[in-house]
């Protein structure tokens, strides 16, 4: 499933989910947390179950539930499972057994909804001051993790920061940190990296700009809150018809030297790392 932009919609919306289905987003984060007051989660779960029954939308279908250590997660969890999504999004994890133990309970509802087992992915959201000392243990966690993204939102109040920016408008320290692990971690672990949010939706050329660089550090997608901002994520985490081609050629001279770690190409001398970074261009073209 590709996973260049994951849209975030209210899950106690009809209107906003049904908008949301003609997004050429990859992937829809229909939201049970914080977009849906405790009052509005039973009429929440209900909308969500309906819509993931439906299928109005061909993008990926994950569904953002609470965190588990709290009194609503397992609710949520049996609601939707009901209408089979592609996975769970799963907030404020602290350790790799969060993603073991949710595991479990889709093992579960898996087995009674008649899903194939491992079918439900998993998708989380560093966001706790516990995951900056954890990061390790999410490396096998087995094949339901998919991707990681770190969330700055969170994490500031979690820290007890007034805020996640310095005066300048600039990400603090611990929020730079918490994202290059994210990042490295997502590599270790073999799932896709997902760039944290960019909050102004409508500076559009700023959301380029963070996507770019995103792109640049090895993010495979963005998350996005608002419709506008999908079209730019998508362009940005799609490589060029140039990109593609001298991919291809890179991966052709390494064939046709029959398994040399070092070729020449157009007056440069290339190793594995230029042989893998060519790789990664054809997989998220879906060119290889």
């Amino acid at each position: 499933m590709a996973m260049r932009s994951l849209l975030f919609v209210p899950g106690d919306s009809d209107r906003k989910m049904e908008k949301a289905s003609s997004v050429a987003a990859d992937v829809l984060l229909l939201d049970l947390e914080d977009a849906v007051s405790q009052e509005r989660l039973p009429l929440a779960r209900d909308m969500i179950r309906d819509f993931l029954k439906a299928r109005p939308s061909k993008a990926g279908l994950f569904v953002r539930i609470n965190p588990l250590d709290t009194p609503f997660a397992l609710d949520d969890l049996a609601a939707v499972m009901q209408g089979a999504p592609d996975g769970i999004f799963l907030p404020k994890a602290r350790t790799g057994q969060d993603v073991v133990l949710l595991g479990s309970y889709l093992d579960a509802l898996e087995a009674r909804e008649g899903i194939a087992r491992g079918n439900t992915k998993i998708l989380v959201v560093a966001e706790t001051a516990e995951i900056l000392l954890n990061y390790a243990s999410f490396v096998n966690t087995g094949p339901r993790l998919c991707g990681m993204t770190p969330g700055p939102e969170d994490l500031a109040a979690a820290v007890g920061a007034s805020t996640n920016r310095d005066p300048a408008g600039n990400y603090l320290p611990i929020h730079e940190i918490n994202r290059a692990l994210c990042l490295a971690t997502a590599a270790s672990a073999g799932i896709a990296p997902i760039e944290r949010l960019y909050t102004n939706f409508r500076d559009l050329d700023g959301l380029a700009a963070a996507c770019a660089a995103g792109r640049r550090e090895g993010f495979t997608g963005m998350i996005a809150i608002h419709p506008d901002q999908v079209a730019v994520i998508n362009e940005a985490f799609t490589p060029t018809a140039d990109e593609i081609a001298h991919a291809r050629r890179v991966v052709a001279a390494f064939d046709s030297v029959g398994g040399s770690g070092v070729v020449g190409l157009d007056g440069q001398m290339l190793d594995m790392p230029h042989l893998k970074q060519a790789r990664r261009v054809l997989d998220m073209a879906g060119a290889g």
